[in-house]
This record gives structure tokens, sequence and C-alpha cells, in this order.
């Protein structure tokens, strides 16, 4: 079947080529030629979106997952499989990000044999490493059953529910670290976001994304892949995700009252903005939209409250690891474009590998009846039906 090139194909290459380009610039000439940082200001997008946002965004996997194997929550199962992809995809991601902002990426095998308990750091990088050998060996059941391996595929089955019980602990353990990092910054992190809550913080902000990504996902895979809508199970989670962001945003208005900080509202200047934007964008427009019951039950709600939230949380992280962190530094960094051209690329290739595995792989439920040679044949025509959306 013959494959028409569209103008989203063809932005695809664009935004690969000029990856491609920062990537040549950033391991030839260094990170001084490809980034705006500085040792006043070391960690800059990579680190603030690829990482803190890109874990962030993959947390799905270890929620669902939750769900359906350890509270046994069936109704959910047919959205567990592309949940998993995601959160896989988005973990390797995360790692070939890492190799960017390193000074010397080829040492980052170090934290194995260089261990320092004592570290927060040292803790995220092996649960990071350990979640992603976690989620690897949790998406390997949909591999095994494309090219019917049976026998390993009935191994992995036998340790899938003490595999998701590690998956939980390790999730819990980095997402809620990632906030731990900036503990070590009272000086220099802006009141909206410094405050000891922020491991905390950033584990809810972590289950409500992954919530939202998954009726982000659910509903863009309904849109371009040609499947029905799950709405009922998408309704379930937009109940759950209300009640997240309710105690969130319960937490979040307290420790602000606590330790005495709505007066900086009151100061003029672009932190307070952002604050502001982060506050409507995750907590005033989707637990305005989600109270309602009409529109939670409603696609077109659901979809909005959760792009809503996954914009809200995006622009958080970025406030603490970047805007938060400018006062004190003494500068505005501006991410260069080679840095936004790679971070763009990395995010293209995750929507291709996406697709490339909805294609091959039976990831959908549909699929999984078919899932010798023959199964990703309707995918494909899905996914080749719908390619010049």
């Amino acid at each position: 079947m013959k494959i028409k090139f569209t103008f989203w194909k063809a932005v695809f290459l664009l935004i690969v080529a000029a990856g491609a380009y920062g990537t040549f610039v950033r391991f030839f000439r260094g990170l001084g030629a490809s980034t705006n940082l500085s040792d006043q200001f070391p960690w800059g997008i990579w680190i603030g979106f690829d990482v803190l946002c890109g874990v962030m965004l993959a947390a799905g996997g270890f929620t669902l997952t939750a769900a359906v194997h350890i509270l046994n929550i069936q109704r959910l199962k047919p959205i567990v499989r592309p949940t998993i992809l995601t959160a896989f995809l988005g973990y390797v991601l995360v790692s070939v990000a890492l190799l960017f902002d390193l000074g010397r990426p080829y040492n980052i095998w170090h934290p194995l044999i260089m261990r320092n308990p004592h570290s927060v750091m040292f803790e995220v990088a092996y649960c990071v490493m350990l979640y992603t050998t976690v989620l690897a060996l949790e998406f390997s059941p949909i591999v095994l059953e494309r090219f019917n391996l049976q026998k390993p595929l009935k191994v992995v089955k036998a340790v899938l529910i003490p595999l998701v019980l590690l998956g939980v602990i390790l999730s819990t353990l980095h997402q809620s670290s990632l906030g731990t990092l900036y503990l070590i910054m009272p000086t220099k992190l802006h009141p909206f976001w410094y405050t000891p809550l922020l491991p905390v913080f950033f584990f809810l902000s972590a289950i409500a994304v992954g919530l939202a990504m998954t009726i982000f996902e659910s509903s863009m895979s309904s849109k371009h892949f040609g499947r029905e809508l799950e709405l009922p199970i998408l309704q379930e989670l937009g109940r759950v995700l209300l009640v997240v962001l309710t105690v969130y945003a319960i937490l979040r208005f307290e420790d602000l009252l606590h330790r005495g900080v709505f007066h900086q509202l009151l100061v003029a200047g672009y932190e307070r903005n952002l604050f502001l934007l982060e506050i409507v964008l995750a907590l005033v427009l989707p637990l305005t939209l989600l109270a309602i019951p009409k529109i939670r039950q409603s696609a077109g709600g659901l979809y909005l409250a959760a792009v809503s939230v996954v914009l809200g949380f995006i622009t958080n992280r970025l406030n603490v690891s970047i805007t938060g962190m400018e006062t004190a530094a003494g500068l505005h960094y501006v991410p260069k474009w080679t840095e936004i051209a790679i971070t763009g690329a990395i995010i293209a290739v995750g929507f291709a590998l996406f697709a490339l595995a909805v294609n091959y792989l039976p990831i959908f439920p549909e699929h999984r009846e078919a899932a010798g040679p023959e199964a990703p044949v309707a995918a494909k025509a899905a996914v080749l039906s719908h390619a010049g959306d």
C-alpha cells in the first residue's frame, strides 16, 4: 500500500533534521556551542523539560498498572498496554536526553559502580535505570505475543505482579526525589516554588499528569488510529483526576498560606505571572471543568481538562527548574535554538515510535486476538488511512 507524503510528515522530517544538526553541534563542538548554559545556570531545558517533565509525563505507567494488576480494576485493562508503551518510550527518551546534558555522556554508566547512597541524584539515577528495566519487562509480553513466543511469555506473566509492585515502589521513590533535588536550594529557588513539600507535590503532580496523559493519549489514538473511544473508562479516570487535583490544590494552598507567600502576588514580575499561569492551567481550569458532571462525562470536556493539566504541570516543572532559579543566578536563561531543536526531535521521535508500535504490535484490545504475524495489518491500515489528518 502506498504511503502518502503529508504536511505533517514534512514537518516531522524538518524537526528531525534540525535535531540531527543540533546533535552534531552538541557532540562535536560541545555544550558551549550548542546551549546557553553556563556555570551560573548549568541546568536548562534538557533537564527542566526533557527529564523533569519527561519522567512526569510517563507516570501513567505505574498508576494504571497498579490499578489493574494490584487493585484488580479490570475495567481499566483496555488502556493499560498503550499506557505502558507511553511510559516505556518516555523513560527511554529521558535517558537519551540525559546523554545530551551530561558533559561526558560516555560516563553515564558510572552510577552502576560508583555508588553514593547519600546522594539524591544517585537514588534518582538508580531508580530510573531500574524502572526502565521494569517497564521493558512489562512491555515484553506485547512483543512476545506478536512473535508467538509462548514459553518466555509464560515466564514474564508469572512474575508480572512482583514487577508491577517493584515498578510502583521505584516510581514513588524517584518521582518524589526529583522534587527532593531542589530542597538543597532554599536561598536560590523563588518562594513560590521552594517548599519542604516539594517531594510530595512532585509525586502528586505525577499521578495527576499520568491520569491526564492517559486521557489525552486515548483521545488522540481514537482520532488518528480509527479506534472507538473508551469513554466510560476515561470518565472514571476523570473522577479520580478530580480527587487528585483537589488534594493537590488543598495542600498547595495550605503550604503557601503557612509560609506566608501570598504577599508575593503583589510584586509585579514574570515569576508572579508564570506562577499564576501555572495555577490557572494546572488547577483552576481543570478543577472547574471536572467539577461539572456534564463536562466531566463528555469526551471533549475530558480532553480539554487533560490538556490543561498536562500544560499546567509542565509549566510548574519549568518554573521550579528554570523560572524560580533565575533571580538567584542573576540572569535570564533563554534556550538556544539547538537546545529546542534537539528537544523537539526527541518528542517527534517519541510520537513516531508510538505510531510504529501501534502499527506492528498488538497494543490495543482489538489487535490481541490476531497476535500472530498478521496482527499489525488492521492497525497499519488504520494508520495509513488517517495519515493525512
